[in-house]
């Protein structure tokens, strides 16, 4: 680095907001205002009736809820601690088949201290993991005591750490994230602090391979010449590009739409992947009980509820919420997953209609079985025109013993090895 350039964690930038996100526990619903938390700039005012007309309205519905069916709730604070302002806490409801308790913590700061040390220490990262800034009046724990338990998830996949949205602009000191004019070329140390911001770690932490640099970088979402946005599997990040000039810049318009409908974006892609999380461990279980024909109907069905609940790939005519969105579900492989879910539930479906087709199969045969023989004798008592009761009872003896005579046939122990197999599975 050229002297008198600052290093990303030794830098200060002259914009620079933190939204953490959480999974929780909901214990109950809170007596906070209903709908995300609402910033605002100018007369914009980000609610709930201004976001769903940025999303269509299936999305919306996700993220927001429904007259009378709200899903996400927010309080206000204002609490600074250690270079950190927290300015509010969201409440995401997002149940699943599974934990119908379950929801997502947001957690809105603004930092006055070097970012990229907060974001280490937030995933883990030795030293700074010591310097934990979830702890003290920005403890979950306490800021949500007896609404929401913060305790580890036990669920699969869940996440060790929170997930991290960071913005930051840069000021004319800071060279490495700075364009060459206003829409000059792009020096490659930008997408590098952009990489660090979003993987909350140093090149100490993680030297970024120059081989694979281009692949590791390839969900980089350029939204204007200003500013870009990178989005991996435990974080995402915002970075301006020029100069901040302060108040009236751009960029208070830009940490609003980080903070509101591109944290939407990336918050409807975590309840995709918690979902998705719960089918495939749903599938890993389906043998585990011998009605599979019940468990793979039920199976079914949540596939179909999540299908038209959460699963969009388009959020809205606006282009970056989307290209966030495709992002994270190509870091978490998303699509490829719930393609392998569908085709797997597809192949389980398979396997009940053979079973039932086998046990309809079995049930025709001992049917024939037992009716040929009895038919049989019946008929001809009946044209003989015999109604004796000891005939009748010899015939009906005759037709039992020929009917355990089939059955021990080739034909019969087939139809019986139908039945048994279909009542051991379905």
């Amino acid at each position: 680095m050229t002297a008198g350039v600052p290093l990303l964690d030794e830098a200060i930038g002259a914009r620079q907001e933190l939204t953490v996100v959480l999974p929780v526990q909901l214990l109950r619903v809170p007596d906070w205002a209903e709908g995300p938390f609402p910033f605002e700039l100018g007369s914009r005012r980000t609610d709930t009736r201004t976001r769903s007309t940025y999303f269509a309205p299936a999305s919306a519905r996700a993220l927001y809820g429904a007259p009378g069916r709200p899903r996400r709730w927010h309080q206000p604070l204002d609490v600074k601690h250690d270079g950190m302002h927290l300015l509010g806490v969201e409440l995401l409801r997002a149940a699943t088949a599974r934990n119908p308790e379950h929801a997502l913590a947001v957690l809105h700061f603004s930092v006055d201290r070097p970012l990229l040390p907060v974001l280490r220490a937030l995933a883990g990262r030795w030293p700074d993991s010591a310097d934990e800034p979830l702890t003290g009046p920005f403890d979950p724990a306490g800021l949500l005591a007896g609404i929401a338990d913060v305790r580890p998830p036990g669920a699969p996949f869940a996440a060790a750490r929170p997930y991290t949205i960071a913005f930051m602009t840069p000021t004319a000191q800071h060279a490495p994230a700075l364009r060459a004019g206003r829409e000059g070329e792009l020096p490659a140390t930008a997408d590098r602090w952009l990489w660090q911001l979003a993987s909350r770690s140093t090149p100490e932490d993680f030297p970024l391979p120059p081989e694979t640099a281009d692949d590791q970088l390839k969900y980089t979402v350029r939204i204007s010449a200003d500013w870009s946005a990178l989005v991996l599997r435990q974080g995402a990040a915002f970075l301006g590009h020029r100069p901040d000039t302060g108040t009236g810049d751009f960029y208070e318009f830009g940490a609003l739409h980080s903070r509101t409908v591109y944290l939407d974006a990336l918050l409807l892609g975590s309840l995709q992947r918690d979902h998705i999380d719960e089918l495939t461990d749903e599938l890993s279980e389906v043998f585990d009980s011998a009605r599979l024909a019940h468990r793979v109907a039920g199976l079914e069905r949540n596939i179909a509820v999540f299908r038209s609940t959460y699963w969009r790939q388009h959020l809205t005519a606006h282009g970056p919420a989307n290209d966030l969105l495709l992002a994270f579900q190509n870091q978490h492989r998303l699509p490829a997953r719930f393609h392998e879910i569908l085709a797997e539930a597809a192949d389980y479906s398979r396997l009940v209609q053979t079973q039932e087709s086998q046990q309809i199969s079995g049930a025709l045969g001992v049917l024939t079985i037992l009716g040929l023989p009895l038919g049989t004798a019946l008929s001809i008592l009946q044209v003989l025109g015999d109604d004796s009761t000891a005939h009748l009872l010899i015939a009906l003896a005759v037709s039992v013993a020929a009917t355990a005579a089939a059955l021990t046939t080739r034909y019969g122990r087939l139809v019986l090895s139908s039945l048994r197999g279909g009542e051991g599975k379905a």
